[in-house]
């Protein structure tokens, strides 16, 4: 697929997946892209500075036995990268609470609000790559939202499936790149290509 310039509308919404305390939890395993955390601070920090309009999405998970998600616990709340950015910004801001992958799925209505704002553009960053991301980004791209999808502002863990088979974060993270990107759902691009975009 030919490569074309990353451009970012004036108006793009900055969505901003479950950066949240829990998956600092060792029941996720092992992660890959030590530096997400850093890559979506860059992220939020220009769009604040632009006021664009940044959306913050929590995963509020309804299994209260065992998961690091639940509410009430200390790991549903976001990573101190996010909360200390939080309410910064001279743009609009909107908080997302959702218990199932997409943050479409949530409360108050996501896709109701960027229309609302006459957002075309959304860019997605955080927490899982290949999850809520990536469920995030394919509805988004159904929705008709311009999505783009900065690989190295998000991180995911190694995982399990059928058959004995098992794939490392970083197998996940090709995968979601090529299926999204292939697929057309999404552009799969680098933050510094959005940064250099945004401002």
């Amino acid at each position: 697929m030919e490569k074309t310039p990353v451009e970012v509308a004036g108006n793009a919404a900055l969505v901003v997946v479950d950066v949240q305390k829990g998956f600092e939890d060792a029941f996720w395993g092992r992660r890959n892209n030590p530096d997400a955390e850093r890559n979506i601070a860059a992220l939020i920090d220009v769009w604040q500075e632009s006021g664009r309009p940044v959306v913050f999405v929590r995963h509020d998970s309804p299994e209260q036995s065992r998961s690091p998600l639940r509410v009430g616990y200390e790991g549903n709340a976001f990573k101190d990268v996010v909360e200390e950015r939080r309410g910064k910004g001279s743009g609009p801001e909107l908080l997302v609470r959702k218990s199932v992958n997409s943050a479409f799925y949530g409360e108050p209505d996501l896709d109701g609000w960027l229309k609302g704002a006459g957002v075309r553009q959304i860019v997605i960053a955080g927490i899982q790559t290949n999850m809520c991301n990536e469920t995030t980004a394919r509805m988004g791209g159904n929705l008709g939202y311009d999505v783009l999808f900065p690989l190295d502002a998000m991180h995911t863990f190694d995982l399990a499936g059928p058959f004995g088979w098992s794939a490392t974060a970083d197998e996940l993270t090709r995968a979601t790149a090529v299926s999204l990107h292939g697929g057309r759902f999404a552009r799969v691009v680098s933050t510094e290509e959005v940064v250099a975009a945004a401002r």
